[in-house]
């Protein structure tokens, strides 16, 4: 049984969220000193870094230190439970050796896929979804024998998801938290105890360590911490949201981790368009974007912030129902949009003026 396991649940929720938030901050500066020990410091080395100085990485390991110790306190050692953390652990092991030796794709991706079997493989499985189609009479979809396939292919996708946007400071730890923060709350009104306790522990651990991680950045979260929330996220998805047979189970995980879904598919669709490979990695990223348009760092970071926290509220909303909520909901998601739509196009029409200019200078010449 965990420890204090008969306190209220808003009381777990609490102290889970404090004891991960202390160990995070507590454990950050050493973590920062052992990353210099072991050389996982980041030397910027082309355009797409922001900062101009070696910056130590890794710091992700300090994310997890605080969440599994709050995790092990709180929570019963369930085999999906187990499941997940010992994929969680694979998942940082993996990230510390990337962040020092930068190791191939090919490589991380296997191993990934991996850790996410184990996951799977001990109960965290999507076994229905629910069907799009509201005319239909079926209200849901059985997976049967497609679950295994389609939750590895989900929490794969969204371990790298999350990695594909830590390019600012502060950006995936701050977004990650705003997700949590999300599950935590749609937890609580549906009563998933377990959920709120679990998303509780990730937004402890990560709002420990971004002060640390804020412009200017004292060290980086690295593949050891962007892949760790992307993992967690996806397989608490799994286990809080997929599960409910209502049509809020298909758009809710969407919702929730919007921006980096978002942001991988863009970059995925962009990159086949110009004929380069999907992992070939670029500086088109929609927080790279923002820089071109010329905000600051922390003006791009906090522009991101509310789009994932608008992202955030309107899952909040679809967990309940009523006219106002729905107009509510059909608003953010349309100033999201608009949002986002005005970056998008904002750049591409500052590459084309680029593009036409470069070419006059070459005529001239």
């Amino acid at each position: 049984m965990p420890i204090l396991s008969e306190l209220p649940l808003m009381g777990m929720v609490a102290a889970a969220l404090v004891v991960a938030f202390l160990v995070a901050l507590v454990a950050t500066p050493v973590v920062k000193s052992l990353a210099f020990k072991m050389g996982a410091v980041d030397v910027p080395k082309d355009n797409r870094r922001m900062h101009d100085h070696p910056i130590p990485r890794m710091g992700g390991l300090a994310i997890y230190l605080g969440f599994l110790l709050s995790v092990l306190i709180f929570l019963d050692r369930t085999p999906s439970m187990r499941g997940m953390l010992l994929g969680a652990t694979i998942i940082v092991v993996l990230g510390i050796f990337d962040d020092i030796y930068a190791l191939g794709a090919k490589l991380k991706f296997l191993i990934q896929i991996g850790a996410a079997l184990v996951a799977v493989l001990s109960g965290n499985v999507i076994e229905t979804l629910s069907n799009p189609n509201v005319f239909s009479s079926n209200l849901y979809w059985d997976l049967g024998w497609l679950s295994i396939p389609v939750t590895v292919l989900w929490i794969v996708a969204i371990t790298n998801a999350v990695n594909l946007i830590d390019g600012l400071d502060g950006l995936a730890c701050g977004v990650s938290t705003i997700s949590s923060m999300t599950l935590l709350v749609i937890a609580l009104v549906v009563i998933e105890g377990e959920t709120a306790i679990l998303m509780a522990a990730l937004a402890g651990a990560c709002v420990g360590f971004l002060p640390y991680n804020l412009n200017p950045a004292k060290i980086f979260m690295g593949d050891t911490g962007s892949t760790f929330l992307g993992f967690i996220l996806a397989v608490v998805s799994v286990q809080g949201l997929f599960k409910f047979y209502t049509i809020i189970s298909f758009a809710v995980p969407f919702l929730m981790l919007g921006l980096p879904i978002f942001d991988t598919c863009f970059a995925f669709i962009r990159r086949i368009a110009h004929g380069q490979s999907p992992m070939h990695a670029d500086r088109s990223h929609v927080h790279h974007r923002l820089i071109d348009m010329g905000f600051n760092q922390k003006q791009a970071v906090a522009v991101l912030y509310i789009i994932s926290g608008i992202l955030g509220l309107s899952a909040v909303v679809l967990t309940t129902s009523g006219p106002v909520k729905a107009m509510l909901l059909m608003m953010a998601l349309c100033f999201a949009g608009a949002i986002a739509g005005h970056i998008f196009m904002s750049n591409n029409r500052k590459e084309k003026e680029q593009q036409e200019l470069q070419q006059e200078e070459e005529k001239e010449e």
